[in-house]
This record gives structure tokens, C-alpha cells and sequence, in this order.
């Protein structure tokens, strides 16, 4: 499968500011790819997406009905730091991921990344809103092992408003 490659990582975060991912705001139907033991899957979800506290919360009902599946992202602004976090919540654990991929908006993409270690080995998860329109938008995410050089990809959603 051929991917657009990830955004670059930034080295001087833009700022971030109440209102970021007002785009997001609103009812959603989404085409989704995600990787399972090498095969890349196929299938529909939705989503409705709220932004309250005056543009520096989004909170989003994610439904997966052919997977029995759904969640909520919650993305936060540190309104004193300019930093945003997006953070997962998965409805089987009503656990919130902490401390959620931070990151900005970099010349209309938003770029989350967060810091693990996998077997000993350090690794780099990004989450990418990207393509943003009125109407539709995309958000992709990787692992990279090698610091953010390359990247693995292993979901894709691809947004279209209901």
C-alpha cells in the first residue's frame, strides 16, 4: 500500500490557540485502514465531535459498529504552555491514555507525538490530522524506531462530514 509520507517533525512547535480543532467540530463518517497481523483491514465508523470550554477542548465519540469498537479522543490545550494534548480513552477500559501525544499545527497539519520504549527499544508514535477542508479531513498514525527518520503507518481515517 502507498502512503504520502509523514510530515517532518518540528523543531520550534508553532503555538498553539483555543480553536485548533474547531474543524473537527461537528457529525462525522469515516473510512478507516488499519494494519492486523500484517493485512491491511477495511471498514466504516463515525464519530461526533464536540468543542467546548471555549475552543480549548474537542472531545470525540469514535463508533466502530463492524468491530464492535469505540473510544473517545479528548485534545486538550495547556492554555499557559500553548501545547496541545491528545489524549484516547478506549470504552472497554474507560482508561485515559496519559500523558497523550503532544504536539501543534504546522502549515495545516496538526502533528502528535509521543515517546515509548518497545522491548527496550525506544519508539516514536505520531498521530497526524492532515488534508483539512470545510468537508473532510484525515488523521494517520506511525511508529518510527529510528528516531522519526521513517515511519511505519498503521491506521487511517479518512473523514467525511455527515
Amino acid at each position: 500500500m502507498q502512503f504520502d509520507p509523514m510530515p517532518p517533525l518540528p523543531t520550534t512547535p508553532t503555538p498553539g490557540k483555543p480553536g485548533d480543532f474547531d474543524f473537527l467540530t461537528g457529525e462525522w463518517r469515516i473510512h478507516q485502514r488499519s494494519i492486523a497481523n500484517g493485512e491491511w483491514l477495511e471498514y466504516e465508523g463515525e464519530a461526533t465531535v464536540h468543542a467546548i470550554l471555549a475552543g480549548i477542548c474537542s472531545v470525540e465519540e469514535l463508533r466502530i459498529p463492524a468491530r464492535n469498537f469505540s473510544g473517545m479522543g479528548l485534545r486538550l490545550l495547556d492554555v499557559e504552555n500553548r501545547v496541545w494534548s491528545d489524549h484516547w480513552v478506549n470504552a472497554r477500559s474507560g482508561v485515559v491514555t496519559t500523558p497523550g501525544q503532544t504536539g501543534s499545527f504546522e502549515s495545516g497539519a496538526g502533528i502528535f507525538v509521543t515517546d515509548d520504549v518497545d522491548n527496550g527499544q525506544p519508539v516514536k508514535y505520531a498521530g497526524v490530522w492532515d488534508n483539512i477542508t470545510p468537508t473532510s479531513c484525515r488523521w494517520r498514525q506511525a511508529s518510527s524506531r529510528d528516531g522519526g527518520q521513517t515511519w511505519d503507518q498503521n491506521w487511517i481515517m479518512e473523514w467525511r462530514r455527515a
